[in-house]
């Protein structure tokens, strides 16, 4: 055996070892290991889940010059996840966390169909799945971290039964939870299906079109949730309770397997100092100037979102002022955050001890609901639905079924969907909020916001409608939970199309305002939030999002802002949004209740028309030269 030790191939590379080692039968085969000076231990752990699938996570032996790696497979699915920390903290106020899925085409023995053969920009499905990897792994960083921190997943392989999203969300802990980055984990997820009232853990791809719930929960060591997100065929409350029961109990065993392998393979976590300096004097001082009046703007029921804000930002500016007569070196940004921090602790005092909110209603209280239809006469189907000062505006527009959106070539074998006949378009311009900014480019909150309308829907239509429906959702005014309002006024619109949709949907927004020990993450006192406002949402502690027909559920999905809800929390979520959805219905149906029985003058329609046996070949033509003359000339589709 050769042995080569020491060298350096540039001056700012790392110190490699290198093995070389000729061990084959065949003098011309070799093999060469390399080792570094930031090798980790190789490990691997399995998990057999409780309907025998195997869960595999491993690290030490891939991407080694990142904080973290680990594969994570499930059958012949395996995604790579490296996290990557910088060691120097940013400039933000928040966390800069960037999450990146990639589903590469060679996973799936592919060549990409684009004109340059590789992977362009992320695609839908990537963006999505890179949503539900941040919000599930965002609340478990440790307050004040505000290092620049990526975690980057890669689809290795791919077998087109098991879904690679789950196990991202996994590789993800595991990747953390071995490096040196500071993360609260291990946390453990699993997608959860129903068929037949029999609860399946992590269905294969058929099951999972078999099922009535598409659900993934992810969950911390205490029996703690994180992050919710699924729809579901109207599954009914008790059935929904018992499968995240299920669901919770099932991400234990993946906890475990994850805190093994970070005791045997994983780092030492690095200690980080906050740049934050409690200054008692400038706390207090602020204290003493604001406390009292932001007290008085949130028991001032009769300010709006616009009102409201402006009264803050004033009394903002006046202490700012003040407190620069007295110290012309102010640093600004200390006493701007002390003055932050004022305002989230008296809007969520108000709230635990006098079961008001800044806006006058109960905790269970729904805003005032308008809604119409049928608003342009050229449009298929139209609506507008207000709550509060929440607007949306839907259109529906039907086409032939040639019109439906076809998938990239990954997704479709992960998801078994070729093409998509139902589709929700959201935008969310900057006017809506009173601001400026650029419009065209689709965020990913937006795709998110859609995607979760679309999943609300999809289950009310009918299974064999002759066209392509788009739905299109602009929000005209948002204070807080525009994505329901979406659900709500898209349900409208599709009944004003005359579209024969199974039952009327509706979505509610649940908060919650916690009291909790930031040493044990124990909750010592909450509030449930019906129907949130947009400072509801970003003052409090989680954005459950929950729509459904008068029957059952139809899509669900939680944010969490905490290390963690408790089940008991989660489940009197769903009761006051039972209630909320019904009472909503309500109101909708006073407008329209059942599909428009006469049709719009400028909507499509289809007829039927038999051709017989001896004609189709002249009825066609060569090539199909007369079904494209037919087209070109009337603008009508043969199928």
């Amino acid at each position: 055996m050769t042995v080569f030790r020491g060298f350096r191939l540039l001056k700012y590379h790392k110190f490699l070892f290198l093995d070389y080692i000729n061990t084959c039968k065949n003098a011309n085969t070799f093999y060469v290991k390399f080792n570094t000076a930031s090798h980790t231990n190789v490990g691997t752990e399995i998990v057999t889940l409780s309907n025998g699938k195997q869960l595999s996570l491993s690290t030490g032996k891939y991407a080694r010059f990142a904080d973290g790696s680990a594969v994570v497979s499930l059958g012949d699915t395996s995604v790579m996840v490296t996290a990557v920390c910088k060691s120097q903290p940013s400039s933000s106020s928040f966390l800069p966390l960037v999450v990146d899925y990639r589903q590469k085409a060679a996973a799936a023995g592919r060549i990409p169909t684009n004109f340059l053969r590789r992977e362009l920009g992320p695609t839908e499905r990537e963006i999505l799945t890179s949503r539900v990897i941040d919000r599930s792994i965002r609340p478990l960083f440790p307050q004040g971290f505000y290092f620049d921190t990526q975690i980057t997943c890669n689809l290795l392989a791919m077998d087109g039964i098991n879904d690679p999203d789950v196990i991202a969300i996994n590789g993800a802990s595991a990747a953390l939870s071995v490096s040196d980055i500071p993360w609260n984990g291990p946390i453990g997820a699993v997608r959860v299906g129903m068929i037949n009232s029999d609860v399946l853990i992590n269905p294969t791809r058929r099951e999972i079109q078999d099922s009535t719930l598409n659900m993934i929960i992810t969950a911390t060591k205490q029996n703690l949730i994180v992050m919710i997100e699924g729809s579901a065929n109207e599954i009914l409350q008790q059935d929904l309770k018992k499968v995240m029961k299920i669901g919770v109990k099932e991400c234990q065993s993946i906890i475990a397997a994850i805190t093994n392998l970070q005791k045997t393979c994983g780092k030492t976590k690095r200690k980080f100092v906050t740049d934050e300096r409690q200054d008692d004097t400038l706390i207090n001082t602020v204290k003493k100037l604001s406390e009292t009046k932001v007290q008085d703007i949130f028991s001032d029921y009769e300010h709006d979102k616009l009102s409201r804000d402006n009264a803050i930002n004033k009394l903002s500016d006046d202490v700012i002022t003040t407190l620069r007569k007295d110290n012309a070196d102010l640093d600004i940004t200390s006493a701007e955050k002390v003055f932050r921090n004022i305002v989230k602790d008296v809007f969520r005092r108000l709230i635990l001890e006098k079961n008001v909110r800044c806006d006058g209603r109960s905790l269970s209280d729904l805003r005032q609901i308008s809604c119409q239809v049928d608003l342009f006469n050229p449009l298929h189907g139209s609506a507008v639905f207000q709550r509060g000062q929440t607007q949306v505006m839907c259109a529906v527009t039907l086409d032939s079924l040639e019109s439906a959106l076809k998938m990239d070539a990954v997704s479709m074998l992960i998801s078994g969907v070729k093409e998509k006949n139902f589709f929700l378009h959201y935008e969310f311009p900057p006017y809506a909020t009173k601001e400026t900014g650029h419009i065209g480019r689709v965020g990913r909150r937006e795709m998110g916001h859609g995607a979760l309308a679309e999943k609300a829907l999809r289950p009310i239509l009918p299974k064999d409608y002759p066209f392509t429906i788009r739905l299109t959702s602009e929000v005209l005014e948002s204070n807080g939970s525009s994505s329901m309002a979406t659900v709500c006024g898209g349900s409208l619109a599709l009944l004003d199309a005359s579209i024969p949709i199974l039952s009327p949907v509706a979505g509610v927004a649940m908060g919650l305002i916690t009291k909790y020990n930031e040493s044990n993450t124990d909750i010592e006192e909450y509030k449930i939030l019906t129907d949130l406002l947009g400072i509801e949402d970003y003052l409090g502690d989680m954005d459950f999002k929950i729509a459904g027909t008068k029957r059952g559920f139809t899509a669900f999905q939680a944010d969490v802002k905490i290390p963690g809800i408790p089940l008991k929390i989660i489940m009197e979520c769903i009761n006051q949004a039972t209630d909320a959805k019904t009472e909503i219905i309500k109101i909708m149906n006073k407008v329209i209740q059942t599909p428009r029985q006469t049709k719009k003058d400028k909507m499509p329609v289809v007829e039927k028309l038999e051709v017989p046996i001896h004609q189709r070949g002249k009825f066609l033509g060569i090539g199909g030269t007369n079904l494209k003359k037919i087209f070109l000339e009337t603008g009508v589709h043969v199928r």
